[in-house]
């Protein structure tokens, strides 16, 4: 199915924004694990709508209520089904657009392929708010994960013309841990101040605005992955495109390998604390589509919120004849800043599904 990513470990999201219900099935995850329901919830709160003033004013608790594969707080090994009640939702506000579709959304593509009858109310499952039950999936494997010192993070590395600094050659537990706990994920607090300017400028004009996000997993062994096309960045790549409005993924140096020389990007190898290590990390610890040993770091381009308060021209679809349209509602003017804990929760899927696949789990 299109809404579902995995081999040894399945994960399948269903729903539409408003509906009654969003959620996810996730098989594969091994009996016996403890889940812990307030780590989740508290993940959770990160994506959440409501949370900020820089976000929307959707108000939703997005609380997981699990119906089955977990007993007493811990995993039974037969596939957990867990949903997120919709509770907060203003359907009205999306009348008209499969007749007048709102550009850089899905509303023509959805008709185009699913016909009249598609259900695009908020978005319908073509939703960011989809990306809730991805996180139950994500947070679920964040914490298998760190129960075998394998950590996932991430920061905003950009919005607009506001950079952060890039993780360090190293990034540790406890770096991830301190952007995690910032109104804003960053690793430079001088940045922060620039992004909320950039996010404010742009909702006062009416608009939005794109960022960047990068992330990092440290404590994963080398040799993980295969060549060609079941590498370590295919298997990202393809949970994190995922993710709506992501529009580019990179591993390392990313495009900027191509405007170097191939001694400039190489990664030299050197013995430290009498294990191989790199000097660099320009290949994101990625070689021939398996680990080396390196933090893996890749970020992921986030496009701007294509619902905007300013008028914009489309079509009417009935009429045949061109068309303008204003958006109403409740909009993120950036959503690379929810978006954050969302590329966390498709890389530590991503990553547990392939070690589970390789066997490489105890």
């Amino acid at each position: 199915m299109s809404s579902e990513f995995g081999k040894s470990l399945k994960v399948q999201i269903f729903g539409e924004s408003h509906g009654k219900a969003i959620g996810c099935v996730i098989d594969g995850i091994p009996a016996g694990e403890e889940i812990d329901l307030d780590a989740l919830c508290a993940f959770m709160d990160r994506r959440r709508p409501g949370g900020s003033r820089l976000g929307t004013a959707r108000n939703e608790a997005d609380r997981p209520v699990f119906l089955s594969g977990v007993h007493e707080g811990v995993t039974d090994g037969f596939p957990i089904c867990a949903i997120i009640e919709n509770s907060d939702t203003r359907s009205g506000d999306y009348a008209g657009f499969l007749r007048t579709p709102r550009p850089s959304h899905a509303d023509y593509t959805a008709l185009l392929r699913y016909g009249k009858s598609v259900g695009m109310r908020g978005s319908g499952h073509f939703s960011g708010r989809l990306t809730a039950p991805l996180c139950i999936a994500g947070g679920i494997a964040k914490e298998l994960l760190n129960r075998r010192g394998i950590y996932v993070g991430a920061h905003l590395k950009s919005v607009g013309n506001t950079n952060d600094v890039s993780f360090p050659l190293y990034p540790t537990r406890e770096l991830f841990e301190s952007i995690a706990a910032k109104p804003l994920a960053v690793i430079d607090d001088g940045a922060a101040e620039g992004m909320r300017a950039e996010i404010e400028n742009a909702r006062a004009d009416g608009d939005s605005i794109g960022g960047s996000i990068e992330c990092a997993i440290i404590g994963l062994p080398g040799g993980l992955g295969s060549p060609m096309f079941d590498g370590v960045e295919n298997r990202l790549a393809a949970v994190v495109f995922g993710v709506p409005a992501v529009k580019g993924v990179e591993f390392g140096a990313g495009f900027n390998a191509a405007r170097m020389r191939g001694s400039e990007h190489n990664d030299p190898y050197l013995i430290a604390d009498g294990r191989i290590a790199a000097e660099k990390n320009d290949a994101g610890g990625i070689v021939g589509g398996i680990t080396n040993g390196m933090p893996v770091v890749f970020r992921a381009a986030i496009k701007p919120t294509p619902s905007i308060a300013k008028a914009q021209k489309t079509v009417d679809l009935e009429a045949m004849t061109g068309a303008e349209i204003e958006i109403k509602g409740r909009h993120d003017p950036c959503v690379a800043l929810r978006a954050v804990p969302v590329i966390e929760a498709a890389a530590a899927a991503a990553i547990l599904d392939l070690l589970l696949e390789e066997k490489k789990w105890n």
